[in-house]
């Protein structure tokens, strides 16, 4: 184990910046993807819907698969640039022409447009993973020092918040400006901005954050017990899960509020206020949460963040009528579940402290590769369960019954508040507040004996 385990690595402001916004080169093409692509091949492309939402799920079982494979990769990974590193200098170009080609439809057959869709969208999911998962794993390669990792989670979630503004609210602007949402070039352009943005934010990454707490080059473990012993790993389970819970919410939340605010408030402009305000609470969270939870801890600042939410949640359906106050108690809400997505970025870095100290290796990709499973999956299952409760009311938007209305109404409430209680009931579980430096000497006291 590498020496520097045994005192705390200190970060440069620019160490944690380029941390921060590496988010940002990957979550920003991935956010207008998944707010603008649906749209871009049905209603631009006249792609059919059904074909469209097929794409959609198989690709994205199938990158849940593919991020194992890459987690274990990282883990086995030794290079001259690191472990990490690599993945990001050598995937940053492909992932942004990637991106653009996505939008690039040629003008070919309809059955053809569909196989260039699956490709591109497919391949766009891979090169995700091959970034995403190094950048999840390298939080903990960078410092061992608590304070710094809740700093690197708080600017992870500005680069998150960042990519949420550019990849939704500042798309239909850009699009207007490059002659309408019905212009297929338009979605290009908008693209190839993104795609800059995106590759310099990934190539900063690479060039101004290092790996300094790494595993000596060892025999590659078995498969099989390692990921044995990550199912044992307590502190792993409970971010698994809390992750899975919030993405499902998350993703239903995204996916319901157009018909919530269009089918039943009779409100189109509220989408204006809502969406945005999920961007810009993880912008205020960056800054709120760290100091937060290093005074509360994960687990008691998470669990009065989500309770404090399901409770706001619960007084929404009060306040219909009265947008103001509607609109408060939203973002405020939306702040307090923000605070539990920093403490996840922090929670994966604990997690392989967790498991060295139990199973002796830290296995940062394995572990991290298991995260953005949950992270994917609970968006497909949240999408998916709205689109389910669409047809299972029998939802038309010709003519939207009160049925459905009310099935959407309390979709959206009745499942937020669900999910954040169940997160609660997952944040109890977590067993490392207060354990952090005893954890960290244990460690060091057998790298000194060995």
């Amino acid at each position: 184990m590498s020496p520097a385990n045994a005192i705390p690595v200190r970060l440069t402001l620019r160490e944690r910046l380029s941390y921060g916004f590496g988010d940002l080169g990957f979550s920003l093409p991935y956010n207008m993807v998944s707010g603008t692509l649906l749209f871009y091949y049905v209603n631009v492309i006249k792609l059919p819907a059904a074909a469209v939402g097929t794409i959609f799920l198989i690709a994205r079982l199938m990158d849940a698969v593919i991020d194992m494979g890459v987690g274990i990769a990282v883990d086995r990974t030794r290079t001259r640039w690191g472990r990490t590193r690599p993945y990001f200098l050598f995937m940053a170009l492909p992932y942004a022409a990637v991106y653009v080609a996505l939008f690039s439809m040629p003008d070919w057959s309809q059955q053809a447009q569909l196989v260039y869709a699956f490709v591109t969208f497919k391949a766009l999911g891979i090169l995700m993973s091959m970034g995403a998962i190094p950048y999840t794993a390298l939080m903990p390669m960078m410092t061992n020092h608590t304070g710094d990792r809740l700093k690197l989670s708080g600017m992870r979630s500005l680069g998150t918040s960042v990519s949420v503004v550019l990849g939704t609210a500042a798309v239909a602007p850009l699009l207007a400006a490059f002659g309408g949402e019905a212009n297929a070039d338009g979605y290009r352009k908008v693209a190839m901005i993104f795609a800059v943005i995106s590759l310099v934010s990934i190539l900063s990454l690479y060039a101004n954050c290092r790996e300094r707490i790494v595993e000596e080059r060892k025999e590659s473990a078995p498969l099989l017990p390692a990921i044995g012993e990550m199912l044992r790993n307590r502190a792993w389970l409970v971010t698994f899960f809390s992750c899975l819970a919030y993405f499902v919410r998350f993703g239903g939340m995204m996916a319901v509020t157009f018909n919530l605010a269009i089918d039943t408030f009779r409100e189109p402009w509220l989408i204006g206020w809502m969406l945005p305000g999920v961007a810009g609470t993880l912008l205020l969270s960056a800054f709120v949460a760290p100091p937060i939870l290093a005074r509360t801890g994960i687990r008691k600042g998470s669990l009065g963040a989500v309770l404090l939410a399901a409770g706001l949640f619960l007084a929404l359906p009060w306040l219909e009528g009265n947008w103001t106050a509607f609109l408060i108690v939203y973002f405020v809400a939306c702040l307090t579940t923000s605070i539990t997505i920093t403490a996840a970025f922090a929670m994966i870095a604990l997690t392989v402290d967790y498991h060295e100290w139990r199973f002796g290796s830290r296995n940062e990709g394995l572990l991290s590769a298991g995260v953005s499973l949950a992270t994917k999956v609970g968006m497909a299952l949240g999408t998916a369960g709205v689109a389910f409760m669409l047809a299972a009311s029998d939802y038309s938007p010709e003519a939207v019954s009160e049925t459905a209305r009310q099935a959407i109404r309390w979709t959206y409430y009745g499942g937020t508040v669900g999910m954040l209680l169940l997160q609660a009931l997952i944040f109890w579980f977590w067993p490392m507040d207060g354990m952090e430096q005893q954890i960290r000497d244990e460690i060091s006291g057998r790298g000194a004996k060995s």
